[in-house]
């Protein structure tokens, strides 16, 4: 997996989206690269990690994780590019 650094070389949390079926599917990954459990903790880091970022398979996945972030308030403090 990419590690994702955001501003400063600060590595982030993030949700790896894609569309399937017409259904928004985001896993959580921590900035490691390590694929994380619905307890959002990591046991390669052994750190809770806070995901706000979602990395987008495709162009579609990105428009429908957009459309999510403007339109609904669980999303708005989410930031979303292509992986």
């Amino acid at each position: 997996m990419t590690q994702m650094v955001e501003k400063g070389n600060v590595p982030s949390d993030y949700f790896e989206a894609a569309l399937e079926n017409g259904e928004l599917v985001m896993a959580p990954c921590c900035a490691c690269g390590n694929r994380l459990d619905d307890d959002y903790f990591c046991e390669q880091c052994n750190r809770a990690c806070r995901c706000r970022l979602v990395l987008c398979r495709d162009d579609a996945t990105l428009d429908r994780v957009r459309q999510y972030i403007r339109k609904s308030p669980q999303f708005s403090g989410f930031k979303a590019r292509l992986a």
